[in-house]
């Protein structure tokens, strides 16, 4: 899925009920799937990217800690890491994309390996 100009796309756990992001943008191509979030001062809550394709992520040179919740195709989730601090590197084989939130996101939302993720798009704010 891809946003449109003057929307926002939503992340929303539908096991858990919880949102996940509501300002999350879309890493699909080369440059900003390689640029990530790296530069950023950080995330504010609600804020997230979602790179796709993406089984493994670094934070090499980032300056905040993140969370990380990997899906699958159908957006169950396979993984989540919380707190990744940078310098670090985490990977799941079986992912197929993987979204960066701020920390604490994970623990706060509840989401757990196996939960479903919905996208949608909102109108912009």
């Amino acid at each position: 899925m891809k946003p449109l100009a003057n929307s926002q796309l939503q992340a929303v756990n539908l096991t858990r009920q919880t949102v996940l992001a509501d300002r999350l943008e879309v890493a699909n191509h080369g440059v900003s799937r390689r640029k990530g979030l790296l530069g950023r001062e950080g995330l504010l809550a609600g804020q997230g990217l979602w790179i796709k394709p993406c089984e493994a992520v670094h934070t090499f040179c980032m300056r905040f800690a993140i969370d990380l919740v990997y899906l699958d195709r159908k957006n169950r989730i396979r993984k989540v890491r919380s707190g990744v601090r940078p310098w670090r590197i985490s990977s799941c084989l079986t992912a197929h994309s993987v979204i960066e939130l701020p920390s604490g996101t994970v623990q706060a939302t509840q989401s757990k390996p196996g939960d479903q993720v919905e996208f949608s798009m909102l109108p912009a704010r």
